[in-house]
């Protein structure tokens, strides 16, 4: 019986999710209120959360009134914290590849909780990506914020083990209703937080209201759809390596938009993340397994 691998359009809407989600930092350094992390946190979870909760009209039940708690804390609540702590401090595009060293942690978490399977190519992937990423760093300014990279990292950390558990789980509804309980349970961890520690909401101007809708409409509701989707597809290892289009994104919006130094180093770390991305998709590798084996032997 043939493998059933994730077919390219599986792959192409799942990287809807790392596109939007690297446009987050260019749009944080350069349309966002300054120094407001969880406002800012706050504004892309609740909203779109409530209006998705209202359109499906379905609460949890029993179990998943805690696991949607859990899973709203680790991929939004707790995650959206650090990942806008760590856009404000760091870089655009530093700050960005530090989440694709994501995948090599969620394919040993998902060998641990769900049992899948360690594919060396997938692993390659990884790894090869973790060296673009390595290059895509080389330009780092000297002047490191390491708490900026704790929370870049500690987000990594959260969002990996909670887009495992969101396999583990089975969840017993669609995506768009398991997506807005995890918004509003976020959201509603990060409202007093942001009020405590911020204070008052900001004023926003034009270019920030834009700027959320963008992050709250299509860099959450529309990507977590596409990126919950597919990791109900495709192993989550292979799945987390499509992330590592975020970086790509960012990076280039930053020189493009911000001025960021782009040279060599960073053209070559770009082309090894995209590389990676591709090695570690089953698909590819069973091409060219079977591209491989039907070649003639030559003597």
């Amino acid at each position: 019986m043939e493998t059933k691998y994730p077919d390219w359009r599986d792959i192409a809407i799942t990287a809807i999710a790392p596109i939007t989600w690297g446009t987050t930092y260019v749009i944080t350094k350069e349309w966002l209120p300054a120094n407001r992390p969880l406002f800012s946190a706050v504004v892309r979870v609740l909203p779109v959360g409530l209006v998705l909760l209202a359109l499906r009209r379905t609460l949890p039940r029993g179990d998943w009134w805690w696991r949607a708690a859990v899973l709203g804390m680790l991929n939004f609540g707790a995650f959206f914290a650090l990942l806008y702590l760590g856009a404000y401090l760091l870089p655009g595009g530093l700050a960005s590849v530090l989440q694709s060293t994501g995948p090599l942690l969620v394919i040993g978490l998902a060998a641990w909780l769900l049992s899948e399977r360690i594919r060396p190519a997938a692993v390659a992937g990884a790894l090869l990506g973790g060296g673009g990423v390595a290059l895509l760093l080389a330009r780092a300014p000297s002047s490191l914020s390491w708490l900026g990279v704790a929370a870049a990292l500690g987000s990594v950390a959260l969002s990996g083990l909670g887009f495992v558990l969101v396999k583990k789980w089975h969840p017993p509804v669609d995506l768009l209703t398991l997506v807005s309980w995890q918004l509003v349970a976020g959201g509603l961890f990060l409202v007093p937080l942001a009020w405590i520690i911020e204070g008052p909401p900001p004023s926003l101007d034009l270019p920030a209201i834009a700027g959320y809708l963008w992050l709250g409409v299509l860099g959450t509701g529309v990507a977590y759809w596409a990126w919950f989707r597919g990791l109900r597809r495709m192993d989550a290892g292979v799945a987390s390596l499509i992330g590592l289009v975020n970086p790509v994104v960012a990076v280039a919006l930053g020189v493009v938009v911000s001025g960021e130094a782009f040279g060599f180093p960073q053209a070559l770390g770009s082309a090894l993340v995209l590389i990676g991305v591709l090695i570690g998709q089953p698909a590819v590798t069973a091409r060219f397994a079977r591209r491989k084996v039907a070649s003639p032997v030559q003597t």
